[in-house]
């Protein structure tokens, strides 16, 4: 027998739960963008003036793969130098002002958001920036080193290298960063599962298109043919789908309750 007062309870939260589901106007939504794009510009730009004042440290972490090796960078244009300090700056201004930026896209997405789903603010925010930057020192620290010693020192040892600082900036932005995106895995499944597009069942389901895809992406990436490298590579990718499946799962309860109340 269902207890009455349980019964009103239970009626009462889900009528406080959709409450907090307010809906917005096309033009409310154009101008919650528009200020959310404000602030995150405002950080980006407070971000750059402050790695500003480190940009000759940042420059000597930049190009220290290639020092390592004996080799330095040249440039081919006048502005290539400014250029580098100014991109460099930009990068690591962006990393320094990310927290508040991601902070900005959750204030953008917690309106359409229950309560109990709003209570993944910290946990969002701290594993999107901790995943970046272990992909970032993954690329920095593994992929990148090896790239260079590879492609320049072994392959290379018949040709004198003239390394110029726009073909370097581009070679390293896209390791560190395509690495550090990459590893958003977890995070990109995450709202994906939240709002119904995947589910765990899903992704464990078609694990064999997954585990194909990291394994071709690793390929790429990979410096060295060697196929233990390539699985080295490919190893933490795999283990990130495996996380993202958690967080799916994870997740999956709180959609279910929001399929049943929109049912209801």
């Amino acid at each position: 027998m269902v207890d009455p007062a349980e019964a009103v309870g239970k009626a009462r939260a889900a009528v406080t739960e959709r409450v907090e589901l307010p809906g917005m106007t096309l033009m409310e939504h154009l101008e919650e963008l528009r200020k959310r794009i404000v602030h995150s510009a405002v950080y980006l730009v407070i971000g750059f003036f402050v790695a500003w004042f480190f940009h000759n440290q940042i420059v000597d972490l930049f190009q220290a793969p290639l020092i390592h090796i004996g080799k330095s960078l040249v440039f081919t244009h006048p502005m290539d130098p400014l250029n580098l300090y100014l991109q460099a700056s930009m990068v690591a201004g962006s990393i320094l002002a990310s927290p508040f930026i991601l902070y900005q896209v959750w204030l953008f997405i917690a309106p359409g958001l229950y309560q109990k789903e709003q209570r993944f603010v910290i946990p969002f925010m701290v594993a999107t920036v901790s995943l970046f930057l272990a992909g970032a020192s993954f690329g920095y620290f593994w992929v990148l080193p090896a790239a260079i010693k590879i492609l320049v020192v072994d392959f290379g040892h018949n040709f004198t290298p003239m390394v110029t600082i726009e073909d370097y900036t581009g070679f390293f932005l896209s390791v560190i960063l395509g690495l550090g995106i990459s590893f958003e895995m977890p995070i990109l499944i995450f709202f994906l599962a939240m709002f119904g597009i995947v589910s765990p069942k899903f992704l464990w389901k078609n694990i064999r298109y997954a585990i194909l895809a990291v394994f071709i992406v690793a390929a790429i990436i990979t410096p060295s043919p060697d196929p233990w490298t390539m699985c080295l590579y490919a190893f933490p990718m795999l283990g990130l789908y495996l996380i993202g499946i958690g967080a799916a799962w994870w997740i999956h309860p709180s959609r279910k309750k929001r399929k049943q109340e929109a049912a209801g």
